[in-house]
């Protein structure tokens, strides 16, 4: 990619709307080749940055779902025990010697690769997503400095591992724990926020194209609306969508004509039972006045 705004060109063919700091960022990460660590709030659209940046490159998206308890075995590679055990067995009365017999059930063949190994040991680029990763430990951020800073990972078995091509690293946090220095050192850093009316009227444009512009306006206007009442779990991307798909599938092409049924499709916006009771039918009939 050639500028920011190629990047966003093709962003867009890919259905995602990114803004103009975001584009810089991604255009930052090829250029020094650089992990990009995106945090916001959940719903705001960072793990479809890491799908839309696959799409572009025409590259095969590698996923690595954080959470608690994520350890070596499942983030980056593993023995396979059983064919190990197995392959001792069979060489119990061979009469081979304990050293080429452990260099042998230490080699490749009884290699399990994860996520990152496999990230590494891709022949073509890929994105690698490493996906909230504020779920997991701080013990975890150490396993990823040496992947995120050199491209290598280390196998004491095997030596150091080094990229055979240097794949697109998004990492996404929620913010849920602070992360560490060391870990942000090799990271470039975008705050992803809500987008704003225009944005999101063009992000549901993209994802739907069939939709009227006009109600994906008014849409993006009564999302907007609601994110600033007192809820607990503010409505994301993927509900705006969702709840566009559901005005169109009940066949409104204005929400200020009824607002009733409106309020019968906020099962696609809210998440909570407080949520719920906090937005009562007078509410809606309050916000969809502002869409205009």
């Amino acid at each position: 990619m050639t500028d920011r705004n190629t990047i966003s060109q093709r962003l867009a063919q890919a259905g995602y709307v990114a803004d103009r700091d975001l584009a810089t960022a991604l255009w930052l990460m090829d250029l020094l080749q650089r992990p990009l660590l995106l945090e916001g709030a959940a719903g705001v659209g960072k793990t479809a940055v890491a799908q839309a940046l696959a799409q572009v490159h025409g590259a095969h998206l590698i996923r690595l779902q954080c959470y608690e308890g994520l350890d070596q075995n499942a983030a980056l590679y593993e023995w396979n025990y059983q064919r190990q055990i197995l392959a001792l067995k069979v060489r119990e009365t061979s009469g081979q010697a304990a050293a080429a017999i452990e260099a042998e059930i230490f080699s490749e063949a009884y290699l399990l690769e994860r996520p990152l190994l496999a990230a590494i040991r891709s022949e073509t680029p890929i994105v690698l997503l490493i996906d909230e990763v504020d779920r997991a430990d701080e013990e975890f951020e150490a396993l990823l400095l040496e992947v995120l800073s050199d491209f290598q990972v280390t196998i004491p078995e095997l030596g150091t591992l080094k990229a055979r091509s240097i794949p697109r690293v998004v990492l996404t946090s929620n913010g849920t724990r602070e992360l560490s220095d060391a870990l942000r050192r090799r990271c470039l850093f975008h705050f992803v926020d809500f987008p704003d009316v225009d944005r999101e009227a063009a992000i549901i444009k993209a994802r739907l194209p069939a939709i009227d512009a006009t109600l994906a306006l008014q849409a993006a206007r009564f999302v907007a609306a609601i994110r600033k009442e007192e809820l607990r779990k503010v409505p994301g991307v993927a509900e705006t969508l969702d709840f566009v798909a559901a005005l169109t599938g009940m066949g409104i092409d204005d929400i200020r004509r009824d607002a009733e049924a409106v309020y019968d499709l906020l099962t696609a916006l809210l998440k909570t039972h407080e949520d719920h009771a906090a937005i009562g039918l007078e509410v809606v009939e309050r916000l969809v006045h502002k869409v205009a």
